[in-house]
């Protein structure tokens, strides 16, 4: 069964302002348990907006590695369980053959000391090189595609409450956007979105509304873009894995301001094109 849950839900509260308290409707965002099956069994739960199911299936995969593109995965099912949301991923033979071997290389025995040392490789593991991209992007761009992007945030214009990714090309605007309540999530979404979408991730920069952890980093080069750009702070592992892998890490954009930290030879000075 496909499931369709609404994002946001309206709660009461008390409202303590300088003139007094009042009772006063506020809407939230909704965060639901979100699991990743691959071939019937578990392979992750996440806490997310409910919303955009494919895109984060399809996202998810491409940028943990589990498939190298959509064409790997023979279906995906969203059943929704009440209690939370099973999506159902089916690989085709060497995806899943793969996914398989990496599975079993991952799960130790139990009680060993050492065990966790693939699973520590595992979250620290290369990152796509993005050094040979030729995307350039204006100063104007930059402080542009933030701009374009808080107008594509309608959860979060209801809540204040989720953070968003979106994918910005020089000449266009911003032509995805997606919103969750996780940073990591929202970036999936995107990156399933752009993958459905036939958008090729070289051609633009991601933005993100939330610091630049080193995760934010893995995924932004597994889209293939070399252009990170964030309104928040990196961390130094996120900077030291972007100058690594050649990407531009582009953070703290506030208005026309903002802080170069990788490769800043793809930001150039100049006015960029109007987008809408």
């Amino acid at each position: 069964m496909t499931a369709r849950r609404k994002a946001i839900a309206q709660i009461s509260r008390l409202a303590r302002r300088a003139g007094g308290t009042a009772a006063a409707n506020r809407m939230v965002p909704e965060e639901t348990p979100v699991a990743f099956s691959f071939a019937g069994t578990t392979h992750a739960v996440m806490m997310a907006s409910p919303a955009d199911f494919e895109d984060f299936a399809l996202g998810f995969s491409l940028t943990e590695g589990i498939v190298a593109s959509p064409d790997e995965i023979e279906a995906i099912e969203v059943e929704d369980h009440g209690a939370g949301i099973d999506i159902q991923i089916r690989l085709k033979d060497q995806a899943n053959t793969r996914f398989e071997a990496r599975r079993r290389r991952l799960a130790g025995p139990v009680g060993c000391g050492l065990c966790g040392i693939e699973s520590i490789e595992e979250a620290m593991r290369s990152v796509n090189p993005v050094g040979a991209s030729q995307l350039t992007l204006q100063a104007n761009d930059i402080v542009r595609s933030v701009k374009l992007l808080s107008k594509l945030q309608p959860l979060h214009a209801e809540t204040g409450a989720v953070h968003a990714a979106g994918f910005y090309l020089p000449g266009k605007g911003i032509v995805m956007a997606r919103e969750d309540v996780g940073r990591h999530n929202a970036l999936d979404k995107l990156a399933g979105a752009l993958a459905k979408a036939g958008i090729d991730g070289r051609s633009g920069a991601v933005l993100v509304t939330s610091r630049v952890s080193v995760e934010m980093v893995q995924k932004t080069a597994a889209i293939g873009s070399a252009v990170i750009i964030a309104v928040s702070a990196p961390t130094a592992l996120a900077i030291r894995t972007a100058d690594d892998s050649g990407m531009t890490l582009v953070a703290l954009v506030r208005g026309d301001d903002f802080d170069i930290f990788t490769h800043p030879d793809r930001v150039v000075s100049g006015v960029a094109k109007h987008v809408a």
